[in-house]
């Protein structure tokens, strides 16, 4: 159960840091894959790549697709809608963070 929940929290905080470094520059899945994974983060593809596609249906995130050495990747960018939804869940988690170490 610990392990469920514990997941949960980081896969959420996943989210933000994706959100977070697609606001400075187009990103790419493997990209944010291996640097999670340099954190310490085991985090699936599929996982992955279904919050990737769960951002561009909330509107959070737009991809284009670049041939890059003759393989097509898509790159993702952040929106305005997904720069509103990154400072709130920003601003949510310094609250949280705030109540946890009073």
């Amino acid at each position: 159960m610990a392990d469920v929940m514990i997941h949960e929290f980081l896969l959420g905080f996943i989210k933000i840091y994706i959100l977070q470094f697609a606001d400075k520059e187009p990103v790419y899945g493997k990209e944010i894959h291996d640097q999670l994974e340099e954190f310490g983060f085991k985090i699936s593809f599929g996982t992955l790549y279904n919050t990737f596609h769960g951002f561009e249906e909330k509107g959070y995130l737009v991809h284009e697709e670049r041939n890059v050495n003759g393989k097509i990747r898509k790159y993702y960018r952040i929106t305005k809608h997904g720069r509103e939804a990154l400072a709130t869940a920003k601003g949510k988690a310094r609250e949280l963070f705030t109540a946890l170490y009073e």
